[in-house]
């Protein structure tokens, strides 16, 4: 693709990282055959191609206006488009920047901005978190029946198990994060549990926290390389002393971690650390499945599962197959899921900011879920759960859980 950039932008680093990407495509199209939304607006501005060319002509000096940052506010940024692009087009960190120009540029309402600093204040901080879904809880007879559905329920506690203590062989650390700790806190537990089967450790700072996706995604860069910072500072001493991977079991925090070296690459005090950090961070499906065969799982036929493999997990870890290696292995059978390579409508804020599109995939991604009759719906992402399971009476479990139940199968069943 040629381009040309506008003086006014020419100094800028992040538009000359963003002339390379558009340089990179070649405007094949095969992207639009996997975009969610283009696939539900039928709208060439709504699917990769269209909003590249976008990216394009503002930063070759066409004015913006509120409805290009609409169509690339729409977009999920799943990266369906990167898995499929032959090219290789780095179309979200793309889309990363030309969003944060043009919003600079155009702005936004006051409702709109709002409602982002809200989530902010909010999401990455599990004390406040946890006290708003409470209140809402609390007045959810009070709400509307469709509006009642949207607001979460606080899980019940599951405990840890008893175990023997152990000699540890291993040492890992684990990213407790902040809605996963909130809403899915099992999820937590259950690693540790199969972790501990196999001898190893598992440290969680508590000084730890959000992993900086949700403001990285909102166009907070500064505050998002804040958050990173306290990661790295609250892991190092752990890593130095030994920690042989950083284990984080929402995948969505899995990729960002994943994506620290890049992000703090021009950082002089954490540059170095950063990457050692994103060479460390793995999904658990990934340590563990190379060390399946010692997994004491209890031989059992455990039912029928649909595994939703989360956008972060398949596009952009590009972890196909492995969750699902291990459910087998666990004793679950797994049903056929058509387009399973399509968004929930999740996508970290995206549920809050686009409702109507949101939900229209998660019914879509529901209706292909459920259509195998399964016992279990389960998922690597606590985002994907508490979305899906907002439109779904079937259970929508961790994948986690599911695999901590085949090892200990008195625990309560993760759909209590």
């Amino acid at each position: 693709m040629q381009t040309h950039i506008a003086p006014r932008f020419q100094n800028d680093p992040s538009v000359t990282e963003a002339d390379a990407i558009l340089r990179s495509c070649v405007h094949c199209g095969f992207c639009t055959a996997t975009c969610p939304t283009y696939q539900i607006l039928g709208d060439e501005l709504d699917g990769p191609r269209g909003r590249i060319y976008l990216i394009k002509e503002f930063l070759a000096g066409a004015p913006a206006t509120e409805h290009t940052l609409e169509h690339l506010d729409r977009c999920l940024t799943c990266r369906a488009c990167e898995t499929t692009c032959p090219s290789g087009v780095r179309y979200a960190r793309l889309a990363e920047i030309g969003r944060a120009h043009i919003e600079a540029e155009v702005g936004r309402s006051t409702l709109e901005r709002l409602k982002r600093r809200l989530l902010r204040a909010i999401v990455p901080h599990p004390e406040r978190f946890h006290l708003l879904v409470r209140l809402g809880d609390i007045f959810k007879p009070l709400l509307p029946d469709a509006l009642a559905r949207m607001v979460p329920t606080l899980p019940k506690p599951r405990l840890k198990a008893p175990r023997a203590t152990f000699h540890a062989t291993h040492r890992v650390i684990a990213l407790a994060g902040c809605v996963q700790s909130v809403m899915t806190p099992s999820t937590g537990v259950a690693l540790e549990q199969i972790l501990g089967s196999l001898g190893v450790a598992v440290d969680v700072p508590a000084s730890a926290g959000c992993c900086g996706a949700l403001s990285l995604h909102l166009n907070a860069h500064n505050e998002a390389h804040n958050y990173m910072r306290r990661n790295i500072d609250a892991w190092w001493p752990l890593i130095e002393a030994g920690a042989e991977a950083i284990l984080v079991s929402a995948s969505g925090c899995g990729s960002m971690v994943k994506e620290y070296g890049e992000a703090l690459q021009n950082d002089p005090h954490y540059a170095e650390k950063a990457a050692r950090v994103a060479a460390l961070a793995c999904d658990p499906s990934e340590w563990l499945l190379e060390r399946a065969g010692e997994i004491p799982f209890v031989a059992a036929n455990r039912g029928t599962v649909a595994f939703h493999a989360p956008c972060s997990l398949q596009h952009a870890q590009r972890l196909q197959g492995r969750v699902e290696t291990l459910l087998q292995q666990a004793g679950y059978q797994l049903t056929n899921v058509r387009d399973s390579h399509l968004c929930c409508g999740s996508a970290g804020s995206y549920s809050i900011l686009q409702p109507t599109l949101s939900q229209q995939l998660r019914n879509q991604k529901l209706e292909a879920l459920q259509a195998g009759q399964p016992d279990y719906i389960s998922t690597a992402n606590v985002g994907c759960q508490i979305h899906l399971q907002s439109g779904s009476e079937t259970p929508v479990c961790h994948w986690l859980d599911l695999c901590a139940d085949a090892l200990a199968p008195l625990l309560e069943d993760c759909s209590d």
